[in-house]
């Protein structure tokens, strides 16, 4: 990166920018355009305005660039290094120690243009080429003005449905691209031609087993000790008194990174979840947790009004589509630390590096494909485990989205992440799989933006490089010991907090999806999976979600069914916020505008006398 980057240049941004040949007036009033319902404050710098260190650095003498930054200062704008044209960090950190300069970050040198992500994956970054410049933005929605008529990437929706976030490169918008986490792309200027070319996409690091392996048990739970207190250390160096907050599940991970700080000294507040009456939450572990700690706990309202209030806000805040369960609670969870604490810290991360996810059964099924060669793929019994609507495709979509759909392998996603090139054993071969996929193209991102739409820093210290590449040199046996997960991570901490946390099974946020389904949300699948608006749409089958609900769709059943429909239903509210309705059809063809027990006994009385 060169010269140093400053800590003020860090605070919460979002850029847009663009790099290429072209009139610049021109182009520096249509990247103005781009911006034109923006009320934020705003700073810019141009190739203009670093005409003498442009020459300095020997750039391509016509190609041209600008970058508008959103939130950030004047002057904090020009004390960027002059090769760098952005960097963004959601932590408001430096990430040095992993080697990179930022979460992400655009620079230019010579003839070449530099995107690249850090490899956990906390803040994205897209592109889109018109002519020969590169638009760059860290908003998908940036981007969107460009695109004179937007149109869905079949395989992005697709990818969507099995896996509940687009996978990347790609976005929802087939004209825009992403870069991945973990990689740089490269673009090459030719002054002659005036042209501009992708020259390369490299990853400069890979997760990967190491070839000595810690079997000793007493040096892994020293080391580990010493890594996570090390790791919170340079997460809250730059804190002064102030309080920082703590999303508190209750789980593991999250009462970790609780008990670290106050370790450290830092003034915590915890927020956790309350989904209402009758719910699943873990706000009794949460409690014990802050009680055992001895720091303020808040119970965040997430009943199923104020779900329904924020699904567009979130929508908006997301920028694509995402579809777990936990995007609208985390997005209260967010909106109200913001209003006590500037800075947030969560215990993502740590799922992917001390294989917390049920890994058994893929294990059972990485050693039944040895012994059997000609059984099922390892990434399709992967792809099971998303636990979307992957194998549902001629049920879920339009015939023609579906005739679209028939040369696309989602296996094909996978295939990097779980490249058994980079690990011999199985459970670290899950962990990569796990790190580049659900944690960098799912968990951080969400957070991150969910976060940063409330002006929160968010901060994760499970994502740190050395702690990460650590977990890497430890035998499997002391990730996963008999029937026990994350096993090395238990026995560390077991001193820190309550055994009754530590060792008690995981078992995820446990959002009651189908009972909000079935009853409090029942009329809202009426107004974003309503049959007139999906058949003028093209995507989804027009009666998805009465199928769904009358438990007629392939072998959905329990929680199955409500997290279909909320993955339905989130990316026609993404569609909605993003794109705006361009088909207002609506129609009564459906159960929906019925009382949801009327709805539902209708729907059985229709099963038993109709053939679907």
């Amino acid at each position: 990166m060169g010269q140093a980057i400053p800590l003020s240049a860090l605070k919460l941004h979002e850029v847009v920018g663009y790099w290429g040949y072209g009139n610049q007036s021109s182009l520096e009033q249509r990247l103005t355009d781009v911006l034109s319902h923006c009320v934020e404050p705003r700073s810019r710098r141009d190739s203009r305005s670093c005409t003498s260190e442009t020459r300095s650095l020997g750039s391509a003498t016509k190609c041209v660039w600008g970058v508008i930054y959103i939130g950030l200062s004047q002057t904090d704008c020009d004390s960027l290094p002059t090769e760098t044209l952005a960097v963004l960090s959601a932590s408001g950190l430096h990430r040095h120690a992993d080697g990179c300069p930022a979460d992400a970050w655009v620079t230019r040198y010579n003839d070449r243009l530099c995107l690249g992500r850090e490899p956990f994956g906390h803040v994205p970054l897209c592109w889109i080429q018109v002519g020969q410049v590169v638009w760059f933005a860290s908003r998908l929605s940036l981007l969107l003005p460009l695109v004179e008529t937007p149109q869905i990437s079949m395989p992005a929706v697709y990818g969507y449905s099995c896996f509940s976030y687009v996978p990347t490169p790609l976005t929802p918008i087939a004209q825009i691209r992403s870069i991945a986490a973990g990689t740089e792309q490269v673009w090459i200027a030719d002054d002659r031609s005036e042209t501009v070319a992708v020259h390369s996409t490299t990853r400069a690091m890979e997760w990967q087993e190491a070839p000595d392996q810690i079997q000793d048990e007493a040096i892994a739970i020293a080391q580990l000790r010493s890594l996570l207190k090390e790791t919170v250390a340079r997460q809250i160096a730059d804190l002064t008194d102030e309080p920082v907050g703590v999303l508190l599940s209750g789980g593991l991970d999250s009462s970790i990174v609780a008990a670290l700080l106050v370790e450290a000294g830092v003034k915590v507040r915890a927020y956790t979840l309350d989904f209402g009456l009758g719910d699943l939450s873990e706000y009794p572990y949460a409690e014990q947790v802050a009680e055992f700690l001895n720091i303020p706990l808040v119970k965040v309202d997430a009943s199923p009004r104020c779900i329904r209030q924020a699904l567009m806000a979130t929508a908006q805040a997301l920028d694509s589509p995402f579809g777990d369960s936990v995007t609208v609670p985390l997005f209260l969870s967010m909106q109200a630390a913001s209003q006590e604490v500037q800075v947030i810290f969560n215990g993502e991360g740590g799922d992917q590096l001390f294989a917390g996810w049920t890994n058994k059964p893929l294990i059972a099924a990485g050693i039944y494909q040895v012994e059997h060669p000609a059984a099922a793929p390892f990434e399709q019994q992967y792809l099971r485990t998303f636990h979307r609507l992957w194998g549902y495709e001629q049920q879920l979509f339009q015939p023609e989205v579906f005739t679209q759909l028939a040369a696309i392998y989602p296996q094909s996603w996978l295939q990097d992440a779980l490249d058994p090139a980079f690990s011999t054993a199985l459970l670290h071969r899950l962990r990569r799989a796990t790190l580049m996929l659900k944690g960098a193209q799912n968990i951080h991102p969400r957070a991150t933006k969910l976060g940063t739409a409330h002006g929160l820093r968010v901060r994760s210290p499970f994502c740190d490089l050395a702690l990460a590449q650590w977990s890497f040199q430890v035998s499997g046996t002391l990730h996963l010991q008999a029937a026990c997960e994350k096993y090395i991570l238990k026995r560390a901490v077991e001193a820190w907090l309550p055994p009754a946390i530590v060792w008690r099974q995981k078992r995820g946020m446990g959002v009651p999806l189908t009972s909000w389904c079935f009853n409090e949300l029942w009329q809202e699948l009426g107004v974003w999976l309503n049959p007139g608006h999906l058949r003028a749409q093209g995507l989804w089958q027009p009666h998805i979600a009465t199928r769904i609900v009358a438990g007629d769709f392939g072998t959905l059943q329990g929680r199955r069914i409500g997290e279909s429909l909320w993955l339905l239903m989130m990316w026609q509210v993404w569609h909605h916020a993003a794109l705006g309705q361009t088909a207002p059809a609506f129609s009564f063809d459906h159960p929906f505008w019925l009382p949801s027990w009327l709805g539902r006994f209708y729907l059985q009385l229709q099963r038993e006398t109709t053939q679907w």
